[in-house]
């Protein structure tokens, strides 16, 4: 029974890697596009003359895109919103600290009256225990 336990693990693992081993190296090539412009066919109609810059080839042109700018705002965007919500972040991390302290110390006062509750109780009952023994001793 453990042999065949350890031979179906065995075939199990060897499929998995075999897999890997014979895929297809070309599914994942990325595309090779610059951030800053990328090319189009002559034959695009409707672009403006002065967003077309030729290349040396002659067979395709370069345009700028426009939407970088615009790019750039939101990621400067995203991060003035990111420092505010971090600098919220540490606001409330500072509260809660607070809060934190004040409960500590909220705690340990009432552990230390709680102790002192205690000692008076016990004192008492102390001191009705020797009434008690006052009075048998007094009959």
């Amino acid at each position: 029974m453990e042999k065949i336990r350890q031979i179906i693990l065995s075939v199990v693992l060897i499929g998995a890697c075999s897999g890997m081993a014979f895929a297809d190296g070309t599914a994942f090539t990325p595309l090779n596009f610059s951030d800053s412009s990328y090319t189009v066919s002559e034959s695009a109609a409707g672009a403006p003359a002065e967003k077309l810059a030729s290349t040396s080839t002659g067979t395709t042109t370069t345009v700028n895109l426009t939407g970088n700018k615009k790019m750039q705002s939101a990621i400067s965007e995203l991060d003035n919103a990111q420092v505010e919500v971090r600098n919220e972040l540490l606001n409330y991390k500072t509260k809660y600290s607070e809060a934190d302290a004040k409960y500590n110390e909220i705690k340990n006062e009432r552990a230390a009256l709680k102790k002192q509750v205690k000692a008076t109780e016990k004192r008492i009952k102390q001191l009705d225990k020797a009434k008690d023994k006052i009075r048998k001793n007094m009959m």
